[in-house]
Formats: C-alpha cells, sequence, structure tokens
C-alpha cells in the first residue's frame, strides 16, 4: 500500500473519530430533553428509572460516551426511542433508498454537467456560455423545496404522470414491473438534486479547462496540427478533470443535506427522511446513528476521490 493512500486512510479515521464525537455531544446538547420522550407518568419511579438504565441514560455523559463507542465497534447504535428496534436494523431499511437517490443523481450530473462545461469553457464569452452561466447560477440559488413542490404540484397532482410520493407503489408485481415503478418513483427526487448540482459540475469544469487551454502543452498540441476536437477532449479534458473530480468529493456531503430536504418533500424513505422524522421526534439515537453511517459514507467516497485525483494527475505518486 502506497504511502499516498496510508495518508489518506489515516485522515479519513481521524475524520471519521471527530464526526462521531461531535455527533455524541451535539444529540446530547440538544435544547429539549430527550429523556421526557421515554417517560409515561402510568410508569412508576422504578419503571422509570429501569427504562433510563435500558438505554444507557442513567450514567453521567463521560461514561454515555465511551459505552457509545465500545457498541458502535461492535455495530450498536443503540435502540430507537419511538420504534423500540435497534437503530442499525432502521438504517438498513432506509440507507438502499438514498444510496439509490444520490448514486443516479451523481452519475447524471456527471455525464450531463461535465460536457457542458468543457462545452462553456471551450466558447468562452459566447452566446451559448452566457446562456449556460444564467441557467448555472439558476440552479445554485434556487431553494430545493420550492423546486420539489412545484415539480410534485405540476407533474405529480396535476398532470398525473408521476407518483406524488414514496419509493414504490405497495403491492407491486415483483419483475420488471416493480423496477419500472421504482424508477417512476425516482424521476421527480433526481430531477430536483440535478437541477440543483448540476450547476456545481458545469461551473467547475468551465473554469478549470479556460485555464486548461491556456497552458503551453496545448499551444504545442495545436502548434503541432492536431484536430481541435483531440486537443480538447484528449488533452484539455483529462487535466480538467482532477478539480472536478475533487469537487465531486466535497459535494457528497452538501448533497446529503439536499437528500434530506428532497426526500422529506417527496415522502422519499430514505435516510433524509429518517433525520428530518427523527428530529421531530427527538429520537437522538436514530439521529446520531444515521449521521455516523452518512459521514463514513462521504469519508470513504473522498477517499476513492482521492485516488481518482492521483490517477489522473501523474504529479501525485500513490507508492
Amino acid at each position: 500500500m502506497g504511502k499516498y493512500l496510508q495518508k489518506r486512510i489515516v485522515k479519513g479515521i481521524i475524520t471519521f473519530f471527530i464526526t462521531i464525537t461531535l455527533t455524541f455531544l451535539i444529540v446530547r446538547l440538544m435544547p429539549a430533553d430527550p429523556t421526557t420522550m421515554l417517560m409515561d407518568n402510568r410508569l412508576t419511579v422504578a419503571q422509570q428509572e429501569q427504562m433510563l438504565e435500558d438505554f444507557g441514560l442513567d450514567k453521567p455523559l463521560p461514561l454515555q460516551y465511551v459505552s457509545f463507542l465500545g457498541n458502535l465497534f461492535k455495530g450498536d447504535l443503540g435502540l430507537s426511542f419511538m420504534q423500540k428496534r435497534p437503530v442499525m436494523d432502521i438504517i438498513k431499511e432506509r440507507l438502499p433508498w438514498t444510496l439509490l437517490l444520490m448514486i443516479v443523481t451523481q452519475a447524471i450530473t456527471l455525464l450531463i454537467g461535465i460536457p457542458l462545461g468543457v462545452y462553456s469553457g471551450y466558447r468562452r464569452g459566447s452566446k451559448i456560455d452566457h446562456f449556460i452561466n444564467g441557467i448555472s447560477i439558476f440552479g445554485i440559488s434556487i431553494f430545493v423545496p420550492w423546486l420539489g413542490f412545484t415539480l410534485l404540484y405540476i407533474f405529480g397532482y396535476q398532470l398525473k404522470m408521476f407518483p406524488v410520493g414514496g419509493a414504490f407503489t405497495p403491492g407491486i408485481e415483483q419483475g420488471l414491473p416493480y423496477i419500472l415503478d421504482v424508477i417512476k418513483h425516482l424521476v421527480l427526487p433526481v430531477i430536483t438534486l440535478v437541477f440543483l448540482y448540476l450547476a456545481n459540475y458545469v461551473l467547475y469544469t468551465r473554469g478549470s479547462i479556460i485555464d486548461v487551454l491556456s497552458e503551453d502543452y496545448i499551444r504545442t498540441a495545436r502548434a503541432k496540427g492536431l484536430k481541435e476536437k483531440d486537443v480538447l477532449w484528449k488533452h484539455a479534458t483529462k487535466n480538467a478533470m482532477i478539480p472536478t473530480v475533487t469537487s465531486a468529493g466535497m459535494m457528497l456531503g452538501s448533497m446529503v443535506g439536499g437528500a434530506v430536504l428532497t426526500e422529506t418533500v417527496f415522502a422519499y424513505p430514505g435516510v433524509g427522511r429518517m433525520i428530518y422524522q427523527a428530529v421531530g421526534q427527538q429520537d437522538y439515537p436514530i439521529l446520531q446513528g444515521a449521521f455516523i453511517i452518512l459521514a463514513l459514507s462521504v469519508i470513504i467516497m473522498n477517499i476513492v476521490t482521492d485516488i481518482l485525483c492521483a490517477y489522473l494527475d501523474p504529479r501525485i505518486k500513490l507508492e
């Protein structure tokens, strides 16, 4: 294993440790007292004390933290206050839907955003460049719930082209009908997120292409008589990808935030909607479990992004 990769893994482990510590503290420093969600006036004092002990809330904060770390490394994220089920089981049910939403969104934004950014940067100052930039700035500025509710109202309630909520139709036949139904439920949430994050990739790629096209090796390639499309796509685009790939890793964290709002608007049963519901219910075992799993996912993807950057940039050595 190369030193570069070792450094990135160590950095990821440190980041993960800081994240779980902050998550533990933040959910316990929330203004509302989560223990009130557990108490029932019909319970005796002894039963209330037993319930606090079952959830580990009878101990001082430092001891709770030690117990939390020990359980975490065993894969135990605790019990949900409201559902009285293991948090890990609840997340396992929700996480695949969020991953599906984010993977499809990321793939579409990259496939559309990179070519648009390359073309916009190549045609810098032209009408098409101004048009793409204008749409991109509008996309960055738009409010996610507003866009989501607008799409839901037009295409869901008015035109009835797409479902108004959920991830699939209950009772749908398995096989191809189920797959098509899942895709149909996915369309509006994906469009919402793509419109939001596509602009970032377009602008990142555009700026990078403009910088690369002014480099000496591009002038040399043109002086050698290479076709302009080869200069643009084989030489300039590859080197322009490094900042774009880096931004893709950084944007994953932002995309998680977008997923919370989008899943809530479309009643999509992913981790984002679960977080929204847990905040309202003060169910902090679910909150801290969701944040930890999502943080781990983002950290892993950032390590993968760093490795891709190393392969794209020969100045970075993996060994």
